[in-house]
């Protein structure tokens, strides 16, 4: 397994789902760019199990931007040409979208206009 920090936009609504067990967990697929090129698209297959992840990504509509953090395995896929296409599935941990981005960057904002003169 290797960590990885993956950049993309969700490509289909999450789901919410209970395994076995009963134990929640949110599924999603995004899409990254593969290489230089805009047509080199890699899909991810995201499954987050950590509360805070599984509502960030259950937050999220079709093509909002979004970073995931986790443990990946690669895997390929075949397409309906029969063309094998690579493929990654990350175990999300960590979810951040530009919601994450704005709030902490107003939380800065607001702690450097609240700092003391001698700060």
């Amino acid at each position: 397994m290797m960590d990885a920090l993956i950049a993309g936009k969700l490509h289909a609504l999450p789901e919410r789902r209970a395994g076995a067990n009963g134990k929640p967990f949110a599924t999603a697929r995004l899409r990254a760019a593969a290489g230089d090129g805009e047509g080199d698209l890699l899909f991810v297959n995201c499954i987050a199990f950590d509360p805070a992840a599984m509502a960030a990504l259950l937050a999220l509509d079709v093509g909002d931007a979004l970073v995931v953090a986790g443990s990946i395995t690669p895997k390929v896929w075949t397409d309906r040409d029969g063309n094998t296409r690579p493929a990654l599935d990350i175990v999300a941990t960590q979810v951040l979208t530009a919601y994450h981005v704005d709030r902490k960057r107003r939380a800065v904002q607001h702690a450097d206009g609240d700092a003391s003169p001698g700060r």
